[in-house]
Parts: C-alpha cells; structure tokens; sequence
C-alpha cells in the first residue's frame, strides 16, 4: 500500500479507475478522516489540510488525536525462527520477549531518526 507522511500522520493511499480519483485515510488516530483529489498535488495537499483541520478539531474539542495502543502485540512466527530467536535471546541472556523488543525498539530508531 502507498503511504504519505505529513506532521508524523501517516495517510494511506489508494486509486479508484471507476472514479478515476487518488483517495486515502489518515491512519493511526481516533476517528475516520478520509481524503481525496484528481492529482498527486491535489491528494497530497487534501491530505495536509485533512490532517490540519483533524488536529485543530481534537485541540478544540479537547480529544486525543493519536489512536491508543496498549503495547502488547502478539506475533506469529515459523517454528524455526522462533527456535532461532530463542537461542538468540538465550545466547545474549535475555528473555525471548526482551530480545524482541530490544531488536525492535533498535529498528524503529533506525527508520525514524
């Protein structure tokens, strides 16, 4: 799927041949705010004012505008990943879930710094 990033909001982008027109949703907030526009310059400037305008509304309404995650996230592996992962975490004297979310942890700062 096409992203686009505007004030750390993530929009998701997609196009409808039927409509022949590029739409999107900001994602990752409280509420559903789609957007749309018949060039990359019009759905890139829907985009930022959608993300404007939902800011200023949460602001004045005093709404929190990032969704809540709880910070538990189960994951699916094959067995032999997860076997080698085991023996990784083992091998560095942590916990299999510490392990991850170090690795994690250290892969998100890398992408967003």
């Amino acid at each position: 799927m096409n992203t686009m990033t505007y004030k750390n909001y993530v929009g998701s982008v997609a196009y409808s041949e039927e409509d022949q027109v590029f739409y999107g949703k900001i994602e990752g907030i409280n509420g559903l705010v789609n957007f749309e526009g018949d060039s990359v310059k019009e759905l890139t400037d829907a985009f930022h004012q959608a993300v404007d305008d939902y800011l200023a509304y949460c602001k004045e309404e005093g709404i929190e505008p990032d969704k809540h995650y709880s910070g538990s996230l189960n994951i699916r592996l094959s067995p032999s990943v997860h076997r080698k992962i085991a023996m990784m975490a083992k091998q560095a004297g942590m916990s299999i879930n510490a392990y991850i979310k170090k690795a994690l942890e250290e892969k998100v700062e890398l992408e967003t710094s």
